[in-house]
């Protein structure tokens, strides 16, 4: 089984002074470009400015004494990600989950039975209508919205925040046929998905603390301006995310052309955090894998994955804006949150067992500024500006990319394979 940390790490002063490409970044997208380049016979070197490999991939599991993913943790579309079978080749345990609602709660109250079905009915009719929409127009998803009651609300949260991490009315309906984050099969990794990203990684040559800081197009071939010197290569794969490229960390030299920032500007990041809260008894009121939405005013819902593997954790999940507010307003807050809605729901017994709680902070990450990209209405074609390269020698691959599956770590193991191979037909 492959450590949870980086991938080989390649000293600042190693690095070779040319390459065939230069990838930005160590997460999916980089990680599965650059094995592809090398396959194809390319000189490539990595480099990441966080600590370790994985980007938005990432296990940790000294907070509570396990694998838990604090990023990504579903294999969506399992019978075609290129994750599954290297997870079956190498052991890892993987457990099949699509949402199901087991539990649903409006502001602390248990729905009946028949609530819930009407909930499940509900939830395939916005799907179909907003597939029918995103078909015909580029509009705001939330036009296919009929918001008649709490369920109509409580099946927005699923469709939007929980799903594409942003509010309906932020989002693209045609964008929406693009998401990836609940295509089945999708199975959860107990040993955790962001170790397995950085298994597959770990003979990638990577180098670590290092920040792009400006790309340079003009001439011959690209230069990357780094923490530790300048790199020169015949092409760039720049795989970060459009949160990191809006907040301009690297610069371009010269500057992005309109449409390439028009791109940028049209999927801006979206956020899903996550609350775990551990617990020393697991499985009280409800079983493993077992899921439970609580839907509350002001678009504050949760969502809650019960005891996943076992494990005495619940897992917490809030999207959207209001997974923004909670994000400035800080760790303690979010946990303070989440145990209140398990009282609203469960009394006692909430407090009871409680042992301690974390909050994911990938609004506050420098080289994430969110969880995933999402087109805004009216944007949907933004996803292929970002793909288009500049000069045939700036290009992009990444989640935000993604020809299929967009949203997903699958998806942008597929970005970087086929940006891979088009960047390669143009190498001498």
């Amino acid at each position: 089984m492959g450590a949870l940390g980086a991938g080989a790490c390649l000293a600042a002063q190693s690095v070779p002074a040319e390459v065939d490409v230069v990838i930005v970044g160590a997460g999916s997208a980089g990680l599965h470009a650059a094995r592809r380049l090398q396959e194809l016979g390319k000189r490539v070197v990595v480099i990441e400015a966080r600590e370790r490999i994985g980007g938005r991939a990432y296990t940790n599991a000294s907070t509570f004494g396990f694998p838990f993913d604090y990023g990504c943790a579903w294999l969506h579309k399992a019978d075609d990600n290129p994750y599954t079978p290297l997870a079956r080749q190498w052991g890892y345990t993987l457990q099949e989950h699509d949402t199901a609602l087991e539990g649903l709660y409006f502001r602390g109250r248990e729905a009946t039975a028949d609530l819930r079905g009407r909930a499940t009915r509900v939830e395939q009719e916005l799907g179909d209508r907003l597939e029918k929409l995103g078909r015909r127009r580029d509009v705001a998803a939330s036009t296919a919205v009929r918001r008649r009651s709490e369920v109509d609300d409580a099946v927005a949260t699923f469709h939007g925040p929980m799903s594409s991490a942003v509010d309906l009315d932020e989002l693209s309906a045609r964008d929406y046929l693009n998401v990836g984050t609940d295509v089945p099969p999708n199975f959860l990794v107990k040993e955790g998905y962001g170790t397995l990203v950085a298994q597959y990684g770990k003979d990638v040559p990577v180098t670590l603390n290092t920040a792009a800081r400006r790309i340079r197009y003009g001439g011959e071939g690209v230069q990357v301006d780094t923490d530790n010197g300048t790199l020169r290569a015949k092409a760039c794969i720049v795989t970060s995310s459009t949160g990191v490229l809006a907040a301009e960390k690297i610069r371009f030299d010269p500057p992005l052309p309109a449409w390439k920032e028009d791109a940028i500007a049209g999927l801006p990041m979206g956020l899903l955090a996550k609350i775990p809260l551990q617990f020393s008894k697991p499985e009280f009121r409800y079983r493993a894998f077992e899921d439970v939405l609580q839907e509350n005013p002001g678009k504050r819902d949760i969502y809650f994955l019960c005891w996943p593997f076992q494990l005495n954790l619940l897992v917490g999940f809030v999207g959207g804006d209001f997974a923004w507010e909670l994000s400035a307003a800080g760790e303690a807050e979010a946990v303070d949150f989440a145990r209140n809605a398990l009282r609203r729901m469960w009394g006692s017994e909430a407090d009871k067992y409680f042992v301690k709680g974390d909050f994911t902070k990938w609004a506050s990450d420098p080289w994430a500024l969110g969880a995933y990209a999402a087109a805004t209405p009216g944007n949907a074609a933004a996803r292929e500006g970002l793909r288009r390269p500049l000069a045939d020698r700036v290009f992009f691959a990444g989640e935000a990319c993604a020809p299929r599956w967009t949203q997903t770590c699958g998806g942008a193991a597929l970005s970087g394979m086929e940006t891979a191979e088009q960047l390669a037909k143009l190498l001498p």
